[in-house]
C-alpha cells in the first residue's frame, strides 16, 4: 500500500479519439487530519501508471507529461483502448465514460514519503515524495466533508487487510511554536531500493 493524497480535478477538455485528458490534480490544502503535500517536493519519471480507484491490478492508462507548480500539479493523462470484446475492454470503456461524464470527479496520488516533518497542528508536511501513480477515484461534491472521511476508510480498509504498519519516529513534545517538529529524510530515492520504503500508518505525537 502506498500513502495517497486526495483532490479534486478540474478537467480542461477531452479528446475522444486519443483519449486524453488534460487537467489539474491540485494538491490538497491541510485537510482535517492537517496533512499537506508539497507540489514542488515530487519526483518522478514519465509515463506514471494511471490506474483505477488505486486498484494496482486495473491500470486504464498513463501519466504522459506533468508540469509541477506550487499551486499545484498540471498532467496530461492517456486511457488506453481496444476493439477486441472482453473485461479489459470493459474497464477501459468504463474509465473513460466515467471521467467524461464526471462521475468521477476526482484523482489521488499513490506515493512514498522521502522527507517530512511535523507540524504543530499534528500534521505532517510531506516535503519530498515519490510519485508513483494517479487514479482516479470517485469523491462526493463536498471537499470540507468527504477527503478525511475517505481516508479513514482507506485506514480501515488497510488494516482488514492485515497491513502491517510503519511508525515514523515520533516528533518531540518540545518542539517550539510554529515550527516543524522534526525532519525525516531517507538516504536513498525510494525507485533505487530493492525493497520500497513505503509508510503504512503514521502515527502523530501530540503535545
Amino acid at each position: 500500500m502506498l500513502n495517497r493524497a486526495y483532490s479534486f480535478i478540474e478537467v480542461k477538455s477531452f479528446d475522444d479519439d486519443k483519449r486524453v485528458i488534460e487537467g489539474t490534480a491540485t494538491t490538497p490544502t491541510a485537510d482535517r487530519m492537517q496533512d499537506r503535500v508539497n507540489p514542488l517536493g515530487a519526483k518522478f519519471q514519465l509515463p506514471i501508471p494511471f490506474l483505477w480507484q488505486h486498484q494496482h491490478d486495473q491500470p486504464v492508462g498513463h501519466v504522459v507529461d506533468a508540469t509541477i507548480k506550487a499551486s499545484g500539479i498540471k498532467f496530461k493523462a492517456e486511457i488506453a483502448r481496444m476493439d477486441e470484446p472482453g473485461k479489459l475492454k470493459d474497464r477501459l470503456d468504463e474509465a473513460w465514460q466515467s471521467l467524461k461524464l464526471r462521475l468521477v470527479r476526482a484523482t489521488s496520488i499513490g506515493f512514498n514519503p522521502l522527507k517530512w516533518s511535523f507540524l504543530d497542528n499534528g500534521g505532517i508536511d510531506f516535503e519530498e515524495w515519490d510519485w508513483l501513480e494517479l487514479s482516479g477515484v470517485t469523491i462526493p461534491a463536498n471537499p470540507e466533508a468527504v477527503i478525511s472521511a475517505v481516508k479513514h476508510f482507506d485506514r480501515i480498509y488497510r488494516e482488514a487487510q492485515g497491513v502491517p504498519e510503519y511508525q515514523i519516529p515520533q516528533a518531540p513534545a518540545s518542539a517550539p511554536s510554529g515550527k516543524s517538529a522534526r525532519v525525516v529524510k531517507l538516504d536513498a530515492p525510494a525507485r533505487d531500493r530493492a525493497a520500497p520504503f513505503v509508510v503504512r500508518r503514521i502515527i502523530r505525537a501530540r503535545a
